[in-house]
């Protein structure tokens, strides 16, 4: 599972990162995305575009905005069959543009948080679905969800698994129109990534600063 990301980098970094032309928005750095708030995504049409959506994928046949709480995060093992997201996979891939994520280790005294990032330090992009839902009085709100792997070795002694993140010379593809990009839906290289124990103010979402960021000395 997903629940927490970062995303910190200016917005001229992100464009220089993933190609973007003239991006029309700005990004306020957020240190504890949480669910229900706006994620930063990327989409193709006929360029690569940035827009926002709320994290909690609603699917179009959804009655209930609420459904969304519980769609945060999509398998991988079983996104192109679950009614819930197949539809999307097959057309409405995006990539959610993250710095970071955070994950809980479950031990005898509770859980402990890890930040965990790219050695690069640059931002990346998680593998993600979107979609349009339309209320009945004809509102739409765009929603996305992360989908997620089985934890590569860094990952695994904290958590048993990760959000999918799509190599840079793979985006395209990912964004593409291929119907099921599934051998892109794997663990990132270990050798790539750094993760270290941080605060637990992590744990409640009104937290927001720098600060959680900081390595906690054991």
């Amino acid at each position: 599972m997903c629940g927490r990301a970062v995303i910190i980098s200016p917005i001229e970094v992100i464009a220089k990162e993933f190609n973007i032309d003239n991006p029309q928005m700005t990004v306020k750095p957020n240190y504890n995305i949480s669910p229900s708030q706006n994620m930063l995504v990327i989409i193709k049409q006929e360029s690569r575009k940035l827009m926002t959506c709320k994290w909690g994928f609603i699917p179009s046949w959804a009655k209930d905005p609420a459904i969304g709480h519980k769609m945060i995060n999509a398998r991988a093992e079983t996104i192109a069959s679950k009614p819930a997201f197949r539809s999307a996979y097959k057309k409405q891939r995006c990539l959610i543009v993250a710095d970071g994520f955070y994950e809980w280790e479950k031990t005898e005294k509770g859980k402990t948080p890890y930040y965990i990032h790219l050695k690069s330090g640059r931002p990346f992009g998680l593998a993600g679905i979107y979609n349009r839902w339309v209320a009945d009085n004809g509102e739409g709100i765009l929603t996305c969800s992360i989908i997620t792997t089985n934890a590569n070795e860094l990952i695994e002694p904290v958590h048993d698994r990760m959000p999918v993140i799509i190599p840079k010379d793979s985006i395209d593809v990912w964004l593409g129109d291929e119907a099921n990009p599934s051998t892109m839906l794997r663990p990132y290289p270990s050798e790539a990534m750094e993760l270290y124990q941080i605060t637990t103010r992590v744990n409640d979402p009104k937290h927001n600063s720098p600060d959680l960021l900081e390595p906690v000395l054991k």
